[in-house]
């Protein structure tokens, strides 16, 4: 009788995560019903046991997973791994060893929405549950929570061909011709509108290694609004990884096995809150990613105090010793409604020269050396697809340093 019951919660469980997809399609289906498996093992695979859940005010549920069966343990390179609870090594300048103790962590600028209803306890970490209609709105379980394949600048590169195949577009500022071990910087968040299901708007940094072929390896970080990947119009904390291009391996967050969480305070994906108003209070993150030169492993650090995991070397290929290039920048998805550029905004959805308080920006940009400090960038330069819609300036001054503003409308007179 209990195995009984057992079968007919599952089934009862199924029907209602798929009720809305199941109607219009008949059950029967063989395609359908294979589909709707696969969505269903894909969802038992990726969201694991819960030690406890919090309810998040904007409808996230948030699993408090013991930090010893988070995603990234799936990873078969992993099975035997120790945890890496800390860095070895810190960029010089920037590490304070009272910021790692929980009694004197720094506050950072925005916090996230799910704080309000409780925290994940010690030895835990806090992963966004995927719900089925998360996965069905990907075009396929395999592609969920992956990108396109052409969805990186490519500053050279100046093909009109490519720009409109690609369907991304981008506002960056950008170094190269050195060898990088890390990348921070400090990004206004705004929450800019999307005017397709399917399009997303974000701001984030991109460490990058290999070619612009089929072997780019590529860590990023930063926000972003995804309606297509979250279900609403959030602005949320995200991270991305991949090693051939984003063809086979990588996805966002903790989405696949790979990225190795430690933190317990600071979920990926999760809304952050509150963001800069135009003409407004600004609000800003930062986010820092280096190479620890012991291990080797790349981490990510969230405001001053939260160190939130690492991407362990083995993934990569060119990344195991280096980055080639640094991005900071905006990205936008032109799905190109109607025949006409998309409305969705970049950064807060102004050019990038009405400045402070009404136009998008990152300030206190810094690339890590090979002897591990966190310097100002040599040089850098600046890229855009298509400036009539998107556009972006640098400078350098005393409290800012090196930093830009960007972003834009898209459509409007003269970018049709």
């Amino acid at each position: 009788m209990r195995a009984h019951a057992s079968v007919c919660r599952e089934v009862v469980i199924v029907f209602i995560c798929f009720g809305i997809w199941f109607a219009g399609a008949p059950i029967s289906a063989g395609g359908d019903l294979r589909q709707r498996m696969a969505v269903r093992r894909h969802l038992r695979r990726i969201n694991k046991p819960a030690v406890k859940s919090i309810q998040s005010p904007d409808g996230d549920i948030i699993d408090c997973v013991h930090i010893a069966r988070q995603p990234a343990f799936d990873h078969p390179y992993l099975k035997n791994h120790t945890i890496q609870l800390r860095p070895a090594f810190h960029p010089e300048g920037h590490y304070d060893q009272s910021k790692m103790s929980s009694e004197k962590k720094t506050p950072f600028t925005v916090g996230q929405l799910w704080h309000e209803k409780g925290r994940c306890p010690v030895d835990t970490i806090p992963i966004r549950r995927t719900r089925g209609e998360d996965i069905l709105r990907a075009s396929s379980v395999k592609r969920y929570g992956r990108k396109k394949h052409i969805s990186i600048p490519r500053p050279m590169f100046s093909n009109p061909d490519f720009i409109n195949e690609s369907g991304h577009q981008h506002a960056i500022v950008y170094t190269e011709g050195d060898k990088y071990y890390g990348a921070k910087a400090t990004i206004n968040v705004w929450e800019p509108n999307i005017q397709q299901p399917n399009e997303f708007s974000l701001s984030q940094l991109w460490i990058l290694g290999g070619s612009f072929g089929q072997d780019l390896n590529s860590i990023e970080a930063g926000w972003q609004v995804s309606p297509d990947l979250y279900g609403d119009n959030n602005t949320r904390l995200f991270t991305y990884w991949t090693s051939d291009s984003y063809q086979a391996t990588g996805c966002y967050n903790l989405l696949c096995s790979g990225f190795i969480q430690v933190s317990s305070d600071v979920a990926m994906g999760a809304s952050i809150s509150p963001v800069s108003q135009y003409g407004g209070s600004q609000y800003h993150i930062s986010i820092l990613i280096w190479k620890d030169p012991k291990a080797g492993n790349w981490w990510m650090q969230f405001g001053d105090g939260y160190v939130m995991g690492y991407w362990p070397s083995f993934l990569f290929s060119y990344l195991s010793e280096s980055a080639s290039m640094v991005e900071w920048g905006g990205e936008v998805v032109n799905s190109e409604p109607n025949g006409q550029h998309t409305s969705t905004h970049m950064g807060s959805g102004h050019f990038a020269g009405e400045g402070f308080g009404k136009a998008s920006y990152f300030k206190k940009l810094h690339v890590v050396d090979e002897s591990n400090n966190l310097v100002s960038p040599k040089w850098l330069s600046a890229f855009t697809d298509q400036p009539n819609c998107y556009d972006v300036r640098y400078d350098n001054n005393g409290d800012w340093g090196s930093f830009f503003y960007f972003g834009g409308p898209g459509r409007n007179p003269n970018c049709q």
